[in-house]
């Protein structure tokens, strides 16, 4: 793009209301959220989603969604339409 990364990050602020890093990591924990629904463990849903760890997944849980990815699965899993056979 030929612009400094601080020119960059004003861009992106600009545009997305958000930092590159906190869209990063929303999109992360939507891919996340997504693989926990469709039945992946957490441990592979934090390595699918580019979290890298449990404990890393869990802290973005609990600060965008207030809760744990234990207690999400357990909410959400079980309330998803069955597929279509």
């Amino acid at each position: 793009m030929a612009v400094s990364p601080r020119h960059l990050t004003r861009l992106f602020q600009a545009e997305m209301n958000t930092t590159p890093a906190r869209w990063v990591e929303r999109v992360r924990l939507d891919r996340a959220q997504q693989l926990l629904l469709d039945g992946h463990s957490i441990t592979a849903a934090a390595r699918h989603s580019g979290f890298g760890s449990d404990e890393t997944l869990r802290r973005a849980f609990a600060r965008h969604l207030g809760t744990t990815p234990t207690e999400y699965h357990r909410r959400f899993a079980t309330t998803r339409p069955s597929p279509i056979p």
